[in-house]
């Protein structure tokens, strides 16, 4: 992989079968690289209930799959206006050799429009976005 950036690969993390999905990429390709990996859980301030923040059960799973893994890792659980704002913003701070992130599947009509978040990461990145469906 040729990148200007040598940072850590950064996962935008949600507790659903598409974070799941982005991060047993993630690890497999900080693994294949040799990269450090950041795992980024956001959650919006205005939602009283956030089904994309982990709970700290969820934290512990997390931890201990990236453990396991052997790789150099950091969670970050950020509490923040706009998810992919913050995202690309820890990216940009830390110089991320690459951004993972998992897409749910859409039907037809629902492919013209990617999520927000995820739309918005794929035009602002500085480096490499890697997406997986699930």
């Amino acid at each position: 992989m040729s990148n200007s950036h040598s940072g850590p690969f950064i996962l935008g993390y949600t507790p659903t079968p598409q974070g799941e999905a982005a991060l047993h990429l993630a690890v497999t390709q900080a693994q294949t690289h040799k990269a450090a990996l950041l795992v980024v859980n956001v959650s919006r301030a205005e939602s009283y209930v956030d089904t994309n923040l982990a709970e700290e059960s969820q934290l512990k799973a997390l931890h201990d799959t990236l453990q396991a893994s052997g790789l150099k890792h950091e969670i970050i659980q950020h509490i923040g206006r706009d998810p992919a704002t913050d995202i690309l913003d820890v990216a940009n701070r830390r110089e991320a050799a690459m951004i993972i992130l998992g897409l749910r599947r859409r039907s037809a009509v629902g492919k013209l429009l990617l999520g927000s978040t995820a739309q918005n990461i794929l035009l602002n990145a500085d480096c490499p976005v890697l997406t997986v469906r699930a």
